[in-house]
């Protein structure tokens, strides 16, 4: 079986990665800046460092048969020059190594936000094309680190690449999503942005975990049907945006707030909060941003039909049930 590069292996969606590719038989080296001991227990070979640093990268992947690069910097505000040198610069040197060592596979965790530009989203494919504008940083560096991996991946006579975009990953162990709506709720600052009814899709990090192991075996058989291509993943079933958060919310044990805000007042404040912040060189996140209340207020789902012929992708399951069953965690979080 595979020696599999891991990048970002301790966050949210590496685990469940790691874990999978474990479970499939492959062999897992890890890298990232801080060490996980209950990975190691598991069997993945860990390599404490960072992809920033040529160094690192090169000495990482030596021996490796593929990659899966999942470390970046999410967000919506930040120094520019962080999301390049973590988004870009990052996935430069990781396929400057793959080349070099002749690894077989590059599989890149990209996002749907690289097709945002703020305007509703109605189960587009990757036709789509990028936006001339992005909203910040992070889906504007994420477009750019893709467009490279996957243009390696049509060129290269023996690198094999392509680029998943799973959208707003859930699931128990979260320590993104769940718990910033959570503690919103808690201090009373969340509102509903816009109706409320605009449709969102999401992923169950389980099965965004097992399409990246979907599309790395595709690589490794050589498929350049594949190759040098971008896939949305996605539960595949598209839901109102605040349904889903009310429903989250009621089963952490707390009454999702009745306040809204018009799309289009949440969008201007976005506007003029990052101005205000910008000008006054203010490093925490603005309360609102254009991005924030756009995914919030617009429709933004994807079709993932390329990936369900294309790699073998199929949805985890009933969204409704996996979600009851993250109840205790969920109030818990909410204590």
């Amino acid at each position: 079986m595979a020696l599999v590069l891991v990048t970002g292996y301790g966050g949210f969606l590496g685990r469940s990665i790691c874990r999978q590719l474990l479970a499939a038989g492959h062999r897992v080296r890890g890298l990232a800046r801080q060490s996980y001991p209950e990975l190691q227990a598991l069997g993945v070979d860990a390599r404490q460092g960072d992809a920033t640093r040529w160094e690192d990268c090169s000495t990482a992947v030596q021996g490796v048969d593929a990659i899966i690069h999942t470390a970046a910097i999410a967000g919506v505000w930040g120094p520019r020059s962080e999301f390049e040198i973590i988004n870009v610069t990052a996935t430069d040197n990781l396929l400057r190594a793959a080349v070099e060592t002749r690894a077989q596979a590059f599989v890149y965790c990209s996002s749907p936000s690289v097709t945002f530009d703020g305007c509703p989203q109605r189960n587009i494919d990757e036709t789509a094309p990028y936006p001339t504008r992005w909203l910040c940083d992070y889906p504007r560096t994420k477009a750019i680190a893709e467009q490279r991996v996957l243009q390696l991946g049509r060129e290269h006579p023996s690198l094999l690449t392509c680029a998943l975009r799973p959208h707003l990953i859930w699931g128990p162990g979260d320590p993104h999503l769940i718990p910033r709506l959570i503690a919103k709720c808690r201090t009373g600052r969340l509102r509903c942005v816009g109706s409320g009814t605009n449709l969102i899709d999401t992923v169950h990090v389980e099965a965004a975990a097992a399409a990246h192991l979907l599309a790395l075996e595709k690589l490794l058989q050589s498929d350049r049907q594949v190759s040098g291509r971008v896939f949305f993943v996605t539960d595949g079933d598209p839901l109102p945006c605040w349904e889903w958060i009310s429903q989250l919310l009621r089963h952490a044990g707390l009454t999702p707030p009745r306040g809204r805000v018009p799309l289009a007042l949440a969008y201007r404040l976005g506007h003029a909060l990052e101005l205000v912040y910008a000008a006054g060189r203010i490093a925490s996140e603005p309360p609102m941003t254009r991005f924030v209340a756009a995914q919030l207020g617009v429709d933004h789902y994807f079709s993932i039909e390329a990936a369900q012929n294309l790699l073998g992708y199929r949805p985890l399951g009933n969204r409704w049930q996996k979600l009851g069953e993250m109840e205790a965690w969920l109030k818990k979080l909410a204590e």
